[in-house]
């Protein structure tokens, strides 16, 4: 329903702009849409050339098969949750996105936050972007066994069950056929917790599908 609305208040705006005499320039402006990506190091292109990362080839992507979208790349690498957060307000007042790509979460695991707190913060950047009207994608990750099982599992369902209470949708594992290939290092830089550049195809290829059904 929202949906069908938007579309008929941008028909509404249209029509007005064509009856003012204003050129299609200006009618493709009004229609033009801002996706904001707030993310860490695995959006923030850490380690690899610029333009070579999921987001730089999600904006190709959309340039070539939803041109009206905008994509505005605000992952910082290290970021966490809470910083996130904190930065979230005046990024969704100077950018207006209609939809907002959330993938943070995996250092508050390095660094032993609580999942209590990273579902607080999570949960308070969705409140965020809804009060403005926007759609958001919440992006889930996974750490690996050595963290504990128990905490492991715990840590995946999190993404899951925040996405179920505020009703967004939803990327079960970002580095899905990555981190958990048959070989687990090969597309992994030294570090082993950041993606090759060859990696980031296969990034972009796990998050198309879900985010093309919400434009």
């Amino acid at each position: 329903m929202r949906s069908v609305l938007r579309r008929r208040d941008f028909n509404l705006q249209a029509l007005s702009l064509c009856a003012s005499g204003l050129s299609p320039a200006v009618l493709r402006a009004a229609e033009r849409k801002t996706m904001l990506i707030v993310g860490d190091s695995l959006s923030a292109e850490y380690g690899i050339a610029r333009g070579s990362g999921w987001v730089a080839l999600l904006a190709a992507q959309l340039a070539k098969d939803k041109p009206q979208w905008q994509v505005i790349n605000a992952s910082i690498s290290g970021d966490t949750t809470a910083g996130g957060l904190a930065r979230l307000p005046a990024l969704l007042q100077q950018h207006q996105p209609s939809l907002v790509v959330i993938e943070l979460g995996g250092n508050d695991a390095l660094r032993g936050f609580s999942l209590k707190m990273t579902e607080g913060n999570l949960t308070g950047m969705i409140t965020a972007c809804q009060k403005i009207k926007a759609s958001v994608l919440l992006i889930g990750m996974q750490v690996p066994p050595n963290y504990g099982e128990g905490y492991a599992k715990d840590f995946s369902l999190m993404f899951q069950t925040i996405s179920q209470k505020q009703k967004t949708s939803l990327l079960p594992f970002l580095l899905k056929g990555i981190a958990d290939a048959a070989d687990p290092t090969a597309l992994f830089q030294a570090d082993r917790i950041h993606p090759k550049a060859e990696a980031h195809p296969l990034i972009l290829a796990n998050v198309w599908p879900v985010l093309k059904k919400m434009l």
